[in-house]
């Protein structure tokens, strides 16, 4: 978020190697058990990996120099954040994990210097961890201007009143922001909805559940949940920018947010398919006749490679574009890599899983996590579909105009 110096592409290898180092001798051995859970009997041992993080000054990459960080733009960023995703794990030791580099960036545009210094400092050296309420559950997320969830303004304070589901890690989190309508008259759906901080210690706020994903409820940041605010109230100095202004600040989040979810998607596809080939080559069949021999699987392994190769150039085309002139510019390119780089993911995965047979659908790797809360991303930050029709149409608008 906006850094304060530029890196030179020797210095952004040289991080590169040094994050691959940490991922792979430090996360690697232990990831695993960690999704195996609890994950809160983990904790400690995180906790002595991000100091870690810290000592050797690779914590939260993503902030600027002053903040912490290490001045990255989007770009370099986005290569880091391809490392990071291949353990379910890396994005949380180094504290640029969702939700909260989102939080943290909103905060950071749009935060008074009250919530700036009471939670974004806080957020952004890993002190405390936050979640964003969104979704709810009778209504459809593909189409958020449908929102039941209300803050009414009473004297100095908003009384929200609402139910909202799949708001990631909230068990643990220390805050949420809360995505309310303010002005139901407003003359366009896109300006009645606000973004309002509010302390998960608020009277009135309940977590009803951590919701269970095919099967696994999971805990802390390894959860989404279902929560409730009855009557919630709390003061108007909570708002984050201007009442009215809720969508304009979710895009403002989400264009850079996709970025990060479709690198973290290569980097999975990365480590899933470096456990497809190690597979191939070790599974013999019969003697002296491995698994690697048959066309099938060397179809796949090219076709894999490929994919992941084609969906990394894309988005890094997309996030320096972005960089350049902005996600409104890029419209197209975001709603491409989306649903293209969700699609591949759940190929190279599917094709790990059928590599490894038995054992793929078993705990015992990390396929059959991933094919679990994975699955998901054909669906959050919007469906493939809506995604593909929003490009066909912006598309035939061209060749409508010619």
């Amino acid at each position: 978020m906006n850094p304060t110096h530029e890196i030179s592409a020797a210095q952004l290898q040289q991080l590169l190697v040094a994050y691959r180092q940490f991922v792979e001798q430090e996360l690697f051995p232990i990831d695993l058990d960690v999704v195996k859970g609890p994950f809160k009997s983990f904790l400690p041992a995180l906790k002595a990996l991000r100091e870690k993080a810290k000592s050797l000054g690779l914590f939260a990459p993503h902030l600027a120099r002053n903040e912490g960080g290490l001045g990255l733009n989007l770009v370099q960023f986005a290569q880091i954040s391809e490392i990071l995703g291949q353990s379910p794990i890396g994005h949380y030791v180094f504290n640029c994990n969702a939700p909260d580099i989102g939080n943290m960036e909103l905060l950071h545009q749009f935060g008074s210097e009250d919530q700036k210094e009471k939670w974004l400092g806080p957020l952004q050296r890993g002190e405390i961890r936050s979640c964003f309420a969104m979704t709810e559950p009778q209504l459809p997320g593909s189409n958020p201007v449908h929102m039941a969830t209300t803050a009414t303004r009473d004297g100095d304070e908003y009384v929200i009143q609402g139910h909202k589901w799949f708001t990631t890690a909230a068990d643990g989190a220390q805050f949420t922001i809360v995505m309310a309508v303010t002005n139901p008259d407003a003359p366009s759906p896109y300006q009645k909805a606000s973004m309002i901080l509010l302390p998960l210690d608020t009277p009135g706020y309940t977590l009803v559940r951590n919701i269970s994903i095919m099967g696994e409820a999971g805990e802390d940041y390894l959860s989404h949940a279902e929560v409730k605010f009855e009557q919630c109230r709390v003061p108007v100095t909570n708002l984050i920018g201007l009442e009215g202004q809720g969508f304009a600040l979710a895009q403002e989040r989400l264009g850079p947010g996709r970025i990060h979810h479709c690198m973290r998607w290569i980097g999975i596809c990365e480590r899933a398919f470096d456990m497809l080939c190690r597979r191939a080559l070790s599974r013999e069949l019969e003697v002296g006749k491995a698994l690697a021999d048959k066309q099938t699987i060397q179809n796949w392994i090219a076709e894999s490679r490929a994919e992941i190769k084609a969906s990394r150039l894309m988005v890094l085309d997309t996030a320096q574009k972005m960089q350049e002139h902005g996600a409104k510019a890029v419209k197209e390119d975001i709603s491409t890599i989306k649903f293209f780089v969700a699609d591949v993911l759940m190929k190279v995965i599917d094709r790990a899983i059928q590599v490894h047979g038995a054992l793929g659908i078993t705990d015992d790797t990390l396929l059959s996590f991933w094919y679990r809360h994975e699955r998901g991303a054909r669906i959050y930050d919007g469906p493939d579909e809506v995604h593909k029709s929003a490009l066909a149409r912006s598309i035939l608008k061209n060749y409508s105009s010619k």
